[in-house]
């Protein structure tokens, strides 16, 4: 009755649009907006498909690895204080349709190499998931500027770029280099860039997000330090490695930018592993990262 009161004769009405508003609401507890601040670290992984690959770019077999195929990733980590954008995959978002099934991309580089890679979704429609999108990203870091990690940088110009000197000179010199696609991320050129002077840097200065130096396969190649509450740490390998088994047989690349520098980065980062105890993430693993939890779940 005093519903009829108040509303008259739309109370029916009025009670639906009533249980509907409740019904939006959250309970107490919980929140609907996914991009409130977390109390530690998450880190979201987002799939990049998978490459075509020739082991013998790696001094090693077919018979040697488990798998030909490598993985391609890229990763959004959110802090308490804000969020990096790790890598950015290797086919721009605005290059392809997504069709809700695996389609296949075959890319011609700048130097008129070609690679094949398949995939099903963007850069953009993962990062959506989460409640981002890459105008809301605080900071891009990539490993190294080879274009199956820096597919999309063009989108994250908002960002402010945490580089090394000597691999932006070696992305945006007066003649661009080869093999990378440039294009990608000319744009970054025009933006917000802090260069980075130490051989770590802790990003967020609490020791749970750290970009460390690992070069040789490019000039200012780093891989990724997070050390989070519940899963403790781990390194994103960037390209210090392709495949577990160069870890295992000691083999490496023959397009490394300086060889003995790789071994040294590899040498240091097994140091770092023993002394922490941290797990070693191979972005290219295509055996590990399918086990990997892909956004919009979470580690931390």
């Amino acid at each position: 009755m005093l519903v009829r009161k108040v509303w008259g004769g739309t109370a029916v009405g009025a009670l639906m649009a009533l249980f509907a508003f409740l019904a939006l609401q959250p309970l107490a507890g919980q929140t609907r907006n996914p991009r409130r601040p977390p109390q530690s670290v998450r880190l979201y992984v987002l799939d990049g498909g998978t490459l075509e690959s020739d082991p013998a770019r790696y001094q090693l077999t077919k018979a040697e690895v488990s798998a030909a195929p490598l993985s391609v990733t890229a990763f959004l980590i959110v802090h308490p204080k804000g969020t990096l954008m790790w890598d950015t995959g290797a086919i721009a978002d605005d290059s392809w349709a997504p069709s809700g099934r695996l389609v296949q991309r075959r890319l011609v580089l700048s130097n008129s190499q070609e690679r094949l890679v398949t995939l099903r979704t963007t850069m953009k429609a993962q990062l959506a998931a989460v409640g981002y999108t890459p105008q809301d990203i605080t900071y891009l870091a990539l490993s190294h500027f080879h274009w199956d990690h820096t597919a999309n940088a063009n989108q994250f110009v908002k960002s402010t770029w945490l580089a090394r000197q000597v691999e932006r000179d070696a992305m945006l010199p007066d003649k661009p280099p080869d093999p990378p696609q440039p294009s990608n991320f000319a744009d970054l050129k025009n933006g917000k860039t802090v260069l980075i002077a130490t051989d770590d840097h802790d990003v967020f200065g609490d020791g749970t997000v750290v970009l460390k130096l690992a070069k040789g396969h490019t000039p200012g190649h780093q891989v990724l330090y997070l050390k989070l509450a519940k899963t403790g740490g781990i390194v994103l390998s960037g390209d210090l490695y392709h495949y577990p088994e160069e870890r295992a047989l000691n083999r490496l690349p023959t397009f490394e930018f300086n060889v003995d520098q790789t071994r040294e980065s590899r040498a240091a980062l097994d140091a770092f592993l023993k002394k922490t105890g941290a797990q070693l993430w191979i972005q290219h693993d295509l055996t590990a990262m399918a086990k990997i939890r892909k956004a919009p779940s979470y580690y931390e």
